[in-house]
């Protein structure tokens, strides 16, 4: 794909961007309290709409499962998170609903694997994880879990809905409902949702970093029986996680030793390649050799 460069249009520090599900346009969120939709067409774009809600910075946008509609959601420095809907008329975005359940700056939000239906979890730094569930009635269903890192949580992000080892099309699993979360107590934690109520997965938490954990993503289900989740911190490094089964230790491995801090994680569709985004403005690509060691593939030019 050829490399473009596109002008967003925010008056301010754009802090996140999202792709919806058929790469056709681009959500932006900026310090300017405002998330922008850009229409993407081979090598050109267009601005397509600005959302206004925000009264503060928006950290992060996410786009829904296309078979939910045009569904994005929003989160604030403001403690709310949007969510956002398509209107009839082209390019029209309409407040949806808004959850005002976190009284300090909502920091990250995470779509469920769409098999769970319409789910959002939400950490905040007021040091607890909300999970909103969309019920058929149109109201949504809250589950939280209090003082997931009591100093604040930075980051989220959802197991695959297939419970590791499955074989993919083996008859109606139940779909497994785990999330991972990253806070500014350097840790990682895992937690499974037993009976509707969320608890603890990992004995103890996941400590490998000094430094506050600027976020997690746990990859794709790749047909393997382990589940990996890659977090990166404050502390220059990013840490790759992975247990062999359930019930087992999570173990941890130190990808590589950036220097400055590492601000975004990010696998991709396959689960075999990981994106890296650390403060001296460079992107990286890495993948696993055989030997379990990680290399870097390239470097995204900018």
């Amino acid at each position: 794909m050829p490399f473009q460069k596109i002008e967003t249009g925010h008056q301010d520090v754009v802090h996140d961007v999202a792709m919806d599900y058929y790469g056709k346009c681009l959500a932006t969120a900026s310090s300017d309290m405002t998330i922008k939709i850009i229409g993407v067409n081979g090598s050109s774009h267009q601005h397509l709409a600005t959302l206004s809600g925000h009264q503060g910075p928006v950290w992060q946008v996410a786009w829904a499962h296309p078979k939910f509609g045009s569904v994005i959601s929003s989160c604030s420095y403001d403690g709310q998170v949007i969510i956002w809907k398509e209107g009839n008329k082209p390019d029209e975005w309409i407040q949806a609903h808004v959850f005002t359940e976190h009284k300090s700056s909502v920091n990250s939000i995470a779509w469920a694997p769409h098999e769970l239906g319409l789910c959002l979890a939400c950490g905040s730094s007021d040091g607890n994880i909300s999970v909103f569930t969309a019920r058929t009635d149109g109201g949504w269903d809250t589950t939280r879990i209090d003082q997931a890192h009591p100093v604040g949580v930075t980051s989220v992000t959802w197991a695959p809905a297939l419970a590791p080892g499955t074989l993919v099309g083996s008859g109606l699993l139940d779909p497994v409902q785990k999330l991972a979360s990253g806070g500014c107590d350097n840790t990682v934690k895992v937690w499974k949702l037993y009976n509707g109520i969320w608890k603890m997965d990992c004995f103890p938490a996941l400590q490998m970093h000094s430094d506050w954990v600027r976020d997690v993503a746990w990859a794709p289900y790749l047909g393997l029986p382990k589940s990996t989740i890659a977090s990166s911190s404050q502390d220059g490094t990013v840490v790759i996680w992975t247990v062999a089964k359930e019930g087992d230790q999570w173990e941890g491995k130190i990808l590589h030793n950036f220097h400055t801090p590492v601000w975004r994680v990010s696998w991709s569709l396959t689960g075999n390649i990981l994106a890296v985004a650390d403060g001296d403005n460079n992107v990286t690509l890495w993948k696993e050799a055989v030997d379990g060691e990680w290399q870097q593939v390239t470097t995204v030019e900018p």
